[in-house]
């Protein structure tokens, strides 16, 4: 019995030393970084030899009447709220889809998934080429119906959309998988119970599959949530958050701010809001689903 504690003890130490390098690795290039953004927020920007000063809140007052700040936050929000549904709903059809017994299954997941394999900036060429006015696929395709060329990037009611649609076409084929694989795991002798009892394939999905797939919804949607807040990317090779800011996210806004205007004192505070954003819904998300997910 007194071996019992010095054993229990080297094993919780064995655990330790092996998450060390995953907890150095995060805490470097996560944690402190973020600490130091924050506190950053809180002091000017330094000019050559003109050190950075302490000016409280001032950044925060700056961002609170800054009319472009509100702007990219309302497109981030709006394209958050769009684009993260709409990847995980196609995502599941897309894994339902590929799940069954059909002829082709394996060409028709490569195809699914292949969009996620390219560059974000070799995927925004493409769709440049779809949405180009006149001569573009998009536009070449409802002047066959009769309809007008549409300038889908140069036009503030339709460029947030057209970035939209990048989005999920690109991340719906990675989101994908982690269903395909969660479909995979679900218990045959469940589905053949409910044909027992002739139950609808509605009624199997409802209460069946769609339960067992809470967790890996969860996980899925704070990934796209995550991701809808750090697109910056296609931003810059596709609209250059034009025009007149209707494509302005707010990844892309700091980078304006750090880069361009070179100030980042505001920038830290704009990453802050950013930071803060993120923890808030991926918090709502945990509170929220974390009671209908079934575990086992």
């Amino acid at each position: 019995m007194g071996k019992s504690h010095p054993a229990r003890l080297n094993i919780h130490l064995q655990g330790w030393l092996l998450a060390l390098p995953a907890v150095v690795l995060l805490a470097t290039f996560t944690h402190v970084p973020a600490v130091e953004t924050i506190i950053d927020s809180f002091f000017s920007t330094p000019h050559g030899k003109r050190a950075a000063t302490y000016i409280g809140l001032d950044q925060y007052r700056t961002m609170l009447a800054d009319p472009v700040f509100w702007l990219a936050f309302r497109n981030n929000l709006l394209y958050a709220l769009i684009t993260v549904p709409l990847a995980i709903a196609l995502a599941l059809v897309m894994a339902l889809w590929v799940n069954g017994k059909i002829r082709g299954r394996a060409a028709l997941r490569l195809a699914f998934f292949t969009p996620t394999i390219l560059p974000m900036v070799a995927a925004a060429n493409i769709w440049l080429f779809f949405y180009t006015p006149d001569y573009g696929l998009l536009n070449q395709i409802i002047r066959l119906f009769g309809f007008a060329s549409v300038n889908w990037l140069g036009n503030p009611a339709t460029a947030l959309g057209a970035l939209m649609a990048v989005t999920v076409w690109k991340e719906a084929g990675f989101f994908m998988i982690f269903y395909l694989a969660a479909l995979q795991q679900v218990p045959p002798v469940l589905y053949e119970a409910a044909r027992m009892e002739n139950a609808s394939r509605w009624l199997i999905f409802r209460r069946i599959t769609w339960p067992l797939l809470m967790p890996t919804t969860l996980f899925v949607a704070v990934n796209a949530l995550i991701n809808a807040f750090r697109v910056v990317d296609q931003v810059i090779a596709m609209t250059g958050g034009g025009p007149n800011n209707a494509t302005a996210l707010l990844l892309f806004y700091i980078y304006q701010v750090a880069f361009s205007f070179w100030d980042s004192g505001y920038a830290a505070a704009l990453s802050t809001v950013l930071l803060s954003t993120l923890a808030a819904i991926a918090f709502l998300q945990f509170f929220l689903l974390d009671r209908k997910i079934h575990y086992r």
